[in-house]
């Protein structure tokens, strides 16, 4: 989900006043893309009153970490299913929360410019829902798959969460983002990047670059060129190269976060 809610690695509640925007909020962009086929493999669970989708890793793989998948506006839809299932099979104990409580935005437009749907109106219902319910999903996931040396990381596509339990980070094609998300930035951090895409436009991407590299943050910036935003998650997997940049970006991520979580 497209979300103002702070970085899961950064710190929290620290908007300085005159905070300029660098990730714009979600548009006709974020509305976009190709459903893909496939059959997904892990369970619908209830967690703090919200379907969370979990899927585990094979027991050769697992490397004893929780992955915590934060969706775009399409939310519990067959292709995060297929990427969570992916970073499952990476090693990771992966978990999406559907904070659309069964209302993804394909639900309710019916087409691509559908002049009946008001997509601010529909955001904002679901953002009064998910500002408040995600920390408590994040800490009873914690208090549920949490200990015994386990460490989280959090992944985003759109969307970026808070609370700080994670160890590593990751975004593909961001929304609804501040300077300040980047100045307080606390730890690692992997932008997986479309060369077009309105709502992280490159120079917003440069000036995120700028704050990280001022500040000495971790982070590593992977940019595809030709691709749009949603490329990460909704490309055309029929079009040889936007499948290769999709699953380039998996695979970014994810080995990202296996260096992070083995420090």
């Amino acid at each position: 989900m497209d979300s103002k809610r702070t970085e899961e690695v950064g710190k929290t509640g620290e908007v300085a006043s005159g905070d300029q925007e660098i990730a714009k909020p979600s548009g006709e962009c974020c509305l976009q893309g190709t459903i893909h086929e496939g059959e997904p493999r892990g369970r619908i669970e209830s967690i703090a009153d919200m379907e969370t989708y979990v899927v585990e890793p094979p027991k050769d793989k697992a490397n004893g970490h929780v992955l915590l998948y934060y969706p775009d506006v399409y939310g519990h839809f067959v292709n995060g299913f297929l990427v969570m299932d992916g970073f499952a099979n990476a090693g990771y104990t992966v978990l999406g929360p559907d904070y659309f409580r069964g209302d993804p935005v394909q639900k309710s437009r019916k087409f691509r410019g559908d002049p009946d749907f008001d997509f601010e109106a529909w955001l904002a219902k679901h953002m009064k829902f998910s500002d408040p319910a995600v920390p408590r999903w994040n800490a009873e996931v914690k208090a549920k798959y949490g200990g015994g040396g386990k460490k989280f990381a959090c992944v985003g596509y759109c969307d970026l969460a808070k609370d700080g339990i994670c160890t590593a980070g990751a975004f593909a094609h961001p929304a609804f983002l501040k300077e300040s998300h980047f100045h307080n930035l606390e730890k690692p951090l992997f932008l997986s990047c479309a060369e077009i895409d309105h709502t992280f436009p490159n120079e917003y991407r440069n000036r995120a670059v700028d704050i990280m590299q001022a500040e000495k943050k971790h982070f590593q910036v992977q940019l595809f060129q030709g691709v749009e935003h949603g490329f990460a998650l909704r490309g055309d997997p029929t079009n040889a190269y936007e499948r290769y940049t999709k699953e380039q970006s998996l695979q970014g991520i994810v080995g990202w976060l296996d260096f992070w979580l083995a420090q």
